[in-house]
């Protein structure tokens, strides 16, 4: 009887550790304001305000367990990265938003959570792309503080959208 018991409570554990499901939490942000005063500089700087919404950024993830941090190369993208990688003492991860969420992205990233800041066009489309449907529309572009969470748990897959002001 013994021996059937104890085979039983190993069954069940085996089973629930290969059954459990990682879930995996993606926050994705908008740069924050950026200098507008050059129309033909392509990687501008954030504005005073832009470095304060940074900084209240960092404030936001304060008790959020982060594994990662990842931006594009801009200035804006990095500089908005930076108090909050800086606080979880975590290095910025660059990423090509012409290849965001491949392969690659997912193995990295499954079962972590991981800050994503991009731009008003591509945070929507990685949201999109990590969802696999066309759910969110491009950013206004003076919406700097809609921030998306994207979690995949199995193979259920939810998002939503917060202002964070």
């Amino acid at each position: 009887m013994k021996k059937l018991l104890f085979l039983f409570v190993f069954t069940f554990c085996l089973f629930s550790a290969c059954s459990s499901d990682e879930t995996t939490t993606y926050y994705l942000i908008r740069h924050a304001e950026k200098e507008r005063t050059n129309n033909t500089n392509r990687n501008p700087n954030l504005t005073e305000k832009g470095l304060k919404r940074a900084d209240n950024w960092a404030k936001y993830f304060k008790e959020i367990h982060l594994d990662a941090v990842y931006s594009t190369d801009y200035n804006r993208t990095q500089q908005t990265a930076k108090p909050t990688a800086a606080s979880k003492n975590l290095e910025i991860i660059s990423y090509n938003p012409r290849n965001m969420y491949d392969s690659i992205f997912k193995a990295e990233t499954k079962g972590k959570t991981v800050l994503i800041v991009g731009h008003s066009n591509t945070t929507p489309a990685f949201a999109n792309k990590i969802l696999d449907e066309k759910k969110y529309k491009d950013m206004d572009d003076s919406d700097n503080a809609s921030l998306f969470i994207v979690t995949i748990s199995g193979d259920k897959k939810t998002s939503i959208i917060k202002k964070v002001e």
